[in-house]
């Protein structure tokens, strides 16, 4: 946990008079070797005298603060001088270097963080209870309440997804019901989703994976699969019940029929998330708990339908009535429906076998045609553009300030001042809970760890604008913000970071996702270059925030020391670098020490410095007291040393030792891939004028990015190839797996639609939907392909199969696509707290079953037909295509 912010140090201050010393002919480090001969607390032992043991106690170190004043520095002519004498000592702190406001009122800011094992809402309902306990002890004053509770977000997040969840069980419910039409058959599908979800949680739980975002979303993305296999099952035993056969014969025949096929799918779907255990970085941490959810689900399902749905089936279905037995009409209005639906269904099956006989009287045509239609799609690709990861509106708004490079901490606090005011005129004052800004350095430089914002001195700061329920959306507010706060504050610099937990760690603790590093020895020039390629990318279109991180223009003043003359006085470099240590830092740089508290146990630092207030101009550093703590030669800095008053760097930044400047930028209204390929063409463009041994890089979540989708489509190619085979190993044949594989194109051209039509961009949550849409396309065409090759042995023409395989797997193949497109339905719509960041993924798997399906019905009995037309030359059994099945 990082130290407070805006918080002042308690140590016991020496504030020494540079006036009292050189009358005294005493340095600071006069003074400083004194405290530390003086200050001393250690055991120094016992003794046995009679019969007891003594412990023996000095007193090394003084008991109050008033005693310090009385700690003798040195003998002058016989004339002892106390510490008093030349320095002023009191309780105080350290000066302070970082401000905190709440809502424009002076605060303190703790943050506390978690490690990647533990509950966020664990964590967060522990510090409320450990407030709780502590408040009865705190000064009445004393106001301590949440600014930044991120629990809210994840309670509000895991709400949308458990109703996301219940929202497509539900839907996913009455379309069964609804296609069905028995409420038995509706009971035993509806059993089975939860008990295969209670079964995935049970083995993530034994690999010690926790509740979040993305298992719980896994979990919502599997219902609509979850579906397939009960219904499947159910579906065939009720085909079988039709024929009248009796229950338990169906259930046996129908698991029967339809096991390989079904385990088959399982496998298809599942190697479908092999990509996913093939990411690296941030991307593997986020896709693999999901992947292992769906997995695990499905695994599930198909065990519950080989066990618990058949012994389910047994109970609740009945016999049907023989085939042509006359049905009345029902006064139940439920029964009515369905007996309307289904005529209307077999109407729809009619035009369905119109349409695919068509089809198969035309079969290059149709094909050539199909194919067209799918390549074309794919031009549509360049549109979309592509981000890493969508932007999720948590409700904050993170803002970076940088005012000139040299401000002081105080200035800077003023300028902030004026910016809030600013602020509050652009975001109503309704719609802000809490309005925190974070100025200067922290207090320590542990907490720059913990700082993903590019805070690099007192110049720097942050406002953190927590909005209301209900607010507008956080990207206008921060369009506004970005017209506004430069025109009017035109020498101040304005940032905007992702405010939301994941876009922040997609840009692993860097402060904007492009970062543009120039890596090489000169650093003037490559600053020089960093300027002219900043002025360049400036007019990208959709770049947002572009500035250089690090500053050459820091105000310096150059100690220039005469080695000679110090040399001649007794000094060394050592020397008068320790007494300017000592001067402008303090003492605890060179020698620390501390003073025990009797009265509550703590160590306070004992800090000796010359006040800031005192070194107000040249003339007085001039006349501070130089020596070397060891001989009587003191004399003032003036004497052995020049000011020169420059610029320089105010931090050194490397990678892999090397110098660097780096350029960090945003996108605003555009998608990152486009941005960056302007940018690359810039880069490409300067090529010659980046400085000799220099190079330029450009990374953040660019190359994250880039990394994380050359993974998921190779591994997708991958998944295709092992799907491939495993299909050809289940069906002994190289042709008809092929005919499984080239629909699949189908569903990518469906993505692309979809994702044009809604304006979604290409992501890694929406390649993640084409690949779990991979796995259910092959798995709907695997029980097409399956019954057309049962029934091709049976009529020996690969026509009549095909069609007859179309009409008898429409129901099944529907079902189970609108099942999942149902399921789907929810988090298409991005529902609830941080459904953007899975929206897309609804998108592709919705897109790609709606072209996948209509491949599925009519592409794949075509091809499979035009397969096997040689498959039998003898003339075929004349069959008749049942209507309806």
């Amino acid at each position: 946990m990082p130290l407070p912010y805006g918080g002042k140090q308690r140590q016991v201050q020496i504030d020494v008079n540079p006036q009292a010393l050189q009358a005294r002919g005493l340095s600071a480090q006069d003074v400083s070797a004194a405290l530390a001969a003086h200050n001393i607390l250690v055991p120094i032992g016992t003794q046995k005298m009679g019969e007891l043991e003594y412990t023996l106690q000095l007193n090394g170190a003084p008991s109050a603060i008033e005693e310090l004043e009385m700690l003798p520095v040195k003998v002058v002519d016989g004339s002892t001088l106390y510490l008093r004498d030349v320095a002023d000592v009191h309780d105080g702190n350290a000066p302070q270097t970082n401000i905190v406001h709440v809502d424009g009122s002076r605060s303190v800011l703790m943050s506390v963080l978690k490690n990647g094992s533990a509950s966020t809402l664990a964590i967060v309902d522990g510090i409320r209870q450990q407030i709780e306990t502590l408040k009865p002890g705190w000064p009445e004053a004393l106001n301590v309440q949440p600014i930044n509770d991120q629990s809210l977000f994840v309670r509000a997040a895991i709400k949308g997804v458990v109703l996301e969840g219940a929202i497509a069980a539900a839907l996913t419910s009455v379309m069964i019901l609804l296609f069905l039409g028995s409420w038995r058959s509706t009971v035993i599908i509806a059993v089975s989703i939860p008990l295969a979800i209670l079964g995935s949680l049970t083995l993530l739980a034994a690999l010690g994976e926790t509740l979040n975002l993305m298992t719980l979303g896994g979990l919502a993305l599997a219902i609509g699969i979850l579906v397939d296999d009960a219904t499947v099952t159910i579906e065939n035993v009720n085909w079988h019940l039709e024929q009248g056969k009796d229950v338990e014969t169906s259930i046996l025949d129908g698991a029967r029929q339809i096991v390989t096929p079904a385990f088959v799918s399982l496998l298809c779907i599942c190697i479908a998330f092999v990509p996913m255990f093939f990411l690296d970085g941030v991307s593997r941490y986020l896709f693999v708990p999901m992947a292992l959810a769906v997995i695990f689900a499905m695994v599930c399902s198909f065990i519950l339908s080989r066990t618990l749905v058949p012994t389910m089936a047994k109970y609740l279905l009945k016999p049907h009535p023989a085939q042509g037995a006359p049905q009345g009409p029902s006064r139940n209005p439920l029964v009515r429906f369905q007996q309307g639906f289904e005529a209307r269904f077999e109407r729809f099956r009619q035009r369905y076998q119109r349409v695919l006989e068509a089809a198969l009287r035309r079969r290059k045509a149709f094909l050539l045609g199909f194919m067209a239609v799918v390549m074309l799609s794919f031009g549509l690709v360049p549109f979309i553009g592509s981000n890493f990861f969508p932007s999720v509106d948590s409700g904050q708004v993170l803002m970076h300030v940088r005012v000139p490079v040299g401000t002081r901490v105080e200035e800077t606090a003023s300028r902030f001042a004026e910016i809030e005011e600013a602020i509050r005129s652009v975001i109503p004052a309704e719609e802000i809970t809490t309005l925190v800004d974070n100025i200067g350095l922290p207090p320590s430089n542990i907490n720059l760890t913990y700082n993903n914002t590019g805070v690099m001195g007192s110049q720097d700061g942050d406002f953190q604008i927590a909005l209301r329920p209900g607010h507008q959306p956080t990207e206008d507010y921060v369009r506004t913000l970005r017209e506004v706060l430069p025109e009017r504050f035109p020498d101040t610099t304005f940032s905007f970071p992702p405010a939301d937990i994941v876009s922040q760690i997609l840009n692993f603790g860097a402060p904007a996702p492009i970062d543009i590093q120039i890596r090489g020895n000169d650093v003037d020039a490559n600053f020089a270059y960093a300027q002219q390629l900043l002025k360049r990318i400036r007019n990208v279109p959709g770049l947002a925030d572009a500035r250089i991180l690090q500053s050459n223009k820091a105000p310096v003043f150059n100690v220039v020391l005469d080695r000679t003359q110090a040399q001649l006085l007794g000094l060394t470099t050592r020397d008068v670098t320790n007494s300017l240590v000592v001067n402008l830092a303090g003492s605890s740089q060179v020698a620390p020490t501390y003073w025990l508290n009797p009265a509550n146990g703590v160590s306070y630092p004992i800090v000796l410095q010359t006040p800031q207030p005192r070194l107000d101009a040249l003339s007085a550093l001039a006349n501070l007291p130089v020596g070397n703590g060891s001989t009587a030669t003191v004399t003032t800095l003036g004497a052995v040393a020049d000011f020169e008053r420059t610029t320089g760097s105010g931090m050194v930044s490397q990678y892999n030792v090397q110098p660097m400047v780096q350029i960090h930028a945003a996108t605003q209204d555009r998608d990152l891939g486009a941005v960056a390929k302007d940018i690359r063409s810039i880069i490409a463009a300067m090529a010659g004028d980046v400085p000799r041994g220099s190079t330029v890089n450009l990374l953040g979540q660019v190359q994250t990015m880039e990394r994380a989708f050359s993974g998921l489509v190779y591994g997708l190619l991958g998944a295709v190839v092992l799907i491939y085979l495993l299909i050809v190993i289940n069906f002994q044949s190289w042709r008809d797996p092929a005919v499984i594989v080239s629909a699949l194109s189908a569903a990518l051209a469906g993505i692309v639609w979809m994702l044009f039509a809604t304006g979604t961009t290409l992501s890694v949550p929406a390649l993640t939907g084409a690949i779990m849409c991979m796995g259910v396309a092959t798995a709907n065409s695997v029980l097409v392909i399956s019954f057309a090759r049962e029934r091709l042995e049976a009529l020996r023409d690969s026509t009549a199969a095909a069609l007859e395989a179309g009409i008898a797997r429409l129901r099944p193949v529907l079902m189970t696509a609108l099942a999942m497109i149902l399921g789907m339905l929810p988090m298409a719509l991005g529902m609830g707290e941080g459904g953007e960041q899975n929206a897309p993924l609804g998108r592709a798997v919705i897109g790609g079953l709606l072209f996948a399906t209509v491949a599925t019905l009519l592409f794949v009995p075509v091809l499979f037909s035009l397969v096997h037309r040689h498959d039998f030359r003898t003339a075929p059994v004349q069959h008749p295509v049942p209507g309806a099945i």
